[in-house]
């Protein structure tokens, strides 16, 4: 595996992500933000943010297969998700929690979780773009 996660001394310390990662691969993989969409383009989820979170992780490991990868050898995660409130939380929780039991992976990355007002699609909830590094 090329990245390396860590919650070094004097910061923080995270259950649910990682205060950086350590890359050390050679292809740089920047994913584009992944919606909860199926491979035929349908929609996944509607109106459930844990099914739409999963969706995209998923999709985000489909992608990374393709190329010889893994969600393993993500690096970074931006997460978008629309009218945040911490409420929402569990259920995002429970998207990831679904989705790295699926992929057989461990989901705890360093991330950054945006709220915004909307997506490009009225029906999306939720969506994730990931930066990784393979060998």
């Amino acid at each position: 595996m090329s990245v390396k996660l860590v919650n070094p001394d004097g910061l923080p310390k995270p259950e649910v992500y990682r205060q950086l990662s350590i890359a050390s691969g050679s292809k740089l993989v920047f994913l584009a933000g992944q919606v909860a969409r199926d491979a035929e383009g349908r929609p996944v989820g509607g109106g459930d943010l844990a099914a739409q979170v999963e969706q995209c992780y998923l999709n985000i490991g489909t992608a990374l297969t393709e190329i010889g990868g893994s969600f393993d050898d993500v690096a970074k995660l931006t997460v978008y998700v629309v009218d945040w409130s911490p409420e929402k939380m569990p259920l995002l929780g429970e998207g990831v929690g679904r989705a790295a039991e699926k992929l057989g992976v461990d989901p705890v990355k360093p991330i950054t979780l945006l709220g915004v007002a909307a997506l490009g699609e009225p029906d999306l909830l939720v969506e994730v773009e990931a930066t990784a590094v393979l060998e």
